[in-house]
């Protein structure tokens, strides 16, 4: 069975983050929501309800029986179960929003739906963009629990410092930790496949260091944090999620912040994520185009794919920054940086779309990924669209 997730409530919430991916392709935990409905229900074959021009990418559904997901939720054992056991035509709704359904996708639609059945139970659900780091503790601990129930850990290396149950620390195959300190008392830390913590570093759970990144010499990593795959970081940071393929690597404080993929902070990049006269943080809407209160007194940056910032880069609180946007101007840039800005101010010129081509290919060669047709469709969809 095919299992498809849908875009339909929700994409335009945690825009810019998804002007280059549909929902169920975001990182929080230490899984993405499409990688953890995968290993839940056992299911392979996945497809996508989303915008358009994102379809080339990530395949439509085809014309047969499908279990729809509303994937960015944390489900409890009930709750799965019944996901599980939904027959054709059933659907589950949770405040008053589709959650899940079976239903044939040559002709989907809500009125297919002869069961509807309420879940009462409360859930973690990440319905905006600062869900994912103010929710990454839970997913977490939810992600570790999944990944790691009876397998056993590589052991920790005597150089290093442990405080904490040992059981809360899971270290990959392949993963080097050296001379640094962990504590798992406030949360589990999870080490992925050929990972590294380089020697001085101090973590403090929980944390999620996936597979192939780093954490730089005496880096000072603060949890609820998730560094996504091939990804470095440097510095101080402080509950922020890092979908993968991007490098904080130098000196310079980022907190309370989702950064995307292919994203470089120059050294010396700090982003405020507390106002000095502590009233909640706004976030640029591109709902309603305008600033909106997040309910938060911390909230850092926002900034989408293949976005960059140049040496001593300062921003503020609640910073909102495009896709391929690059900001290296002195001064505090704007709370919210177009797509494809060329300096990072309001009226800078816009990134010219061949050259933001030529960079990314350069980047993602580090990692050896290629940039494909499918790649630049999207990122010129963006360009002349939004």
């Amino acid at each position: 069975m095919q299992l498809v997730f849908s875009d339909a409530q929700f994409w335009e919430e945690f825009l810019p983050l998804t002007f280059t991916r549909p929902i169920a392709e975001m990182r929080c935990g230490i899984l993405t929501f499409s990688e953890r409905w995968c290993k839940l229900l056992e299911i392979s074959d996945v497809r996508f309800l989303t915008e358009d021009y994102l379809q080339k990418k990530f395949p439509s559904p085809k014309n047969e029986e499908g279990l729809v997901i509303v994937p960015n939720f944390l489900p409890t054992e009930k709750v799965l179960s019944q996901i599980n056991n939904l027959q054709l035509g059933e659907a589950l709704f949770y405040d008053n929003e589709l959650l899940a359904a079976k239903v044939n996708m040559q002709d989907f639609s809500l009125s297919q739906i002869e069961k509807m059945t309420e879940v009462e139970e409360p859930l973690v659900f990440f319905k905006k963009r600062t869900d994912l780091f103010s929710f990454n503790d839970k997913a977490i601990d939810f992600d570790f629990q999944l990944l790691t129930k009876d397998r056993a850990s590589q052991p920790l290396s005597s150089t290093n410092g442990l405080l904490g149950n040992p059981e809360d620390l899971f270290i990959e195959e392949g993963a080097t930790v050296e001379f640094s300190t962990l504590n798992t008392l406030t949360g589990k830390i999870y080490i992925g496949k050929n990972a590294e913590v380089m020697e001085g570093c101090n973590l403090r759970g929980p944390i999620a260091l996936c597979e192939g990144s780093k954490f730089n010499l005496g880096s000072k990593i603060y949890g609820a944090t998730t560094i996504g795959p091939h990804s470095k970081i440097g510095g101080e940071v402080n509950n922020i999620v890092v979908f993968g393929y991007s490098n904080k690597g130098h000196e310079g404080f980022v907190g309370n912040s989702v950064i995307g993929e292919w994203c470089n902070l120059g050294a010396d990049t700090n982003s405020s994520n507390l106002k000095n006269n502590y009233a909640n943080v706004k976030l640029y809407s591109f709902k309603s185009e305008k600033l909106e209160d997040t309910g938060l007194q911390f909230c850092g940056l926002i900034m989408a794919d293949h976005a960059k910032t140049a040496i001593n880069t300062q921003l503020n609180t609640g910073t909102v920054v495009g896709v391929a946007a690059n900001i290296f101007r002195a001064g505090f840039p704007p709370n919210y940086v177009e797509n494809f800005s060329w300096g990072g101010f309001s009226g800078d010129e816009k990134f010219k779309l061949d050259k933001a081509f030529e960079v990314a290919e350069k980047v993602m060669h580090r990692r050896k990924v290629a940039l494909t047709k499918q790649d630049k469709d999207i990122l010129a969809y963006v360009f002349e669209n939004f």
